[in-house]
């Protein structure tokens, strides 16, 4: 049980509960008692049934599936501990969908993740715990502090233990703007890149991969990227690298944002398995036997623990830290197999 500067108060929105309960396993304390209503025409509702006058505040809202109605409700979430005299608010994010408008690429368009953080801060938030961000220049758009927590260590150390490491694995980006985190990954695993040149056409979830950069002929394959929603360029880049005279062909994702029908696309495909973390529920996910989830609660709860603490948060990756991380994640996966 955790017993540092004081009891840690974490909350948890709508779509946090379960993510919020799993990081209170972590630290052996109890879920704060808040409460979510909806009406019937869409209004949101919050409220806190306990006093958190000078408390430092934790609240859990992933912002993935339902993105305009989670990030209203974090907001109202942050606005309500503030009216309760919180000392401080700190929110946790695990996934933060809009983090993927960071640029001006065309003629009168927004800047969707700049709103966001202008929004967050203007309604009083102290601090932003997330993974992964799509676009990491994002944590720019912040002048609270934002620490970014990253999924490769769980994702790699899941790989090993499938026993798929070897001088036969390639690590392939579906796509130029994710080379940099495949090149990581790569650099973990021991493995050599390969990369997809892809295309996309429209303000849509459909793309094109049209070639593939590297040697995959003959060689096992690990695709990597941050999230997928349709689940269209996995398949596209597994069936190219079929194309390709690839082997076995794997998956590894920070984020399943995935639909039924992506679900079902993974299914079909030449994929033998798709890991992910949990930072959003995957309600469908038993559509298909090839999902296979890893608990990032435990890491975020000890970033949490950490921050509680005022202690510098390289200390998330000492070696003793970063193992038993890793031992409570592998623990909390057999609760989401």
């Amino acid at each position: 049980m955790y017993t540092g500067a004081g009891i840690i108060k974490i909350y948890a929105g709508s779509t946090g509960r379960p993510f919020a309960q799993k990081m209170c396993a972590y630290l052996g304390t109890q879920l704060g008692d808040a409460e979510t209503i909806k009406f019937s025409e869409g209004n949101i509702f919050v409220r806190i049934n306990e006093s958190i006058r000078d408390k430092d505040v934790y609240i859990v809202q992933p912002i993935g599936r339902a993105p305009n109605d989670e990030f209203v409700e974090l907001l109202f979430w942050i606005d309500a501990f503030k009216r309760a005299s919180a000392n401080s608010v700190t929110i946790i994010v695990p996934y933060f969908s809009y983090a993927k408008g960071d640029k001006k690429d065309e003629p009168r368009v927004s800047i969707r993740a700049r709103v966001c953080a202008d929004c967050i801060e203007a309604t009083g938030a102290d601090r932003i715990i997330t993974m992964d961000l799509h676009a990491p220049q994002v944590q720019g758009f912040f002048k609270i502090p934002v620490d970014h927590l990253y999924a490769k260590s769980l994702l790699c150390e899941y790989i090993r233990r499938q026993g798929i490491v070897d001088d036969n694995l390639v690590v392939v980006s579906p796509d130029a703007g994710s080379a940099k985190r495949a090149r990581e990954y790569a650099t973990e695993l021991g493995c050599p890149v390969a990369i997809g040149d892809k295309m996309r056409y429209g303000h849509d979830e459909n793309a094109k991969v049209l070639e593939i950069i590297g040697e995959v002929q003959g060689r096992n394959c690990l695709v990597i990227d941050d999230f997928s929603i349709s689940g269209g360029t996995l398949v596209d880049i597994a069936c190219g690298l079929k194309e390709k005279g690839a082997n076995k062909i794997y998956a590894a994702l920070s984020h399943n944002v995935l639909s039924a029908k992506g679900i079902q696309r993974i299914e079909e495909s030449p994929l033998e398995f798709l890991v992910s973390t949990d930072t959003l529920e995957c309600p469908d996910a038993g559509l298909s036997k090839k999902l296979r989830f890893i608990s990032a609660a435990p890491m975020f709860a000890q970033a949490v623990k950490i921050v509680h603490d005022r202690a510098p948060m390289s200390t998330m990756f000492e070696q003793r830290v970063n193992k038993r991380l890793l031992e409570m994640s592998f623990m909390e996966q057999q609760s989401l197999l």
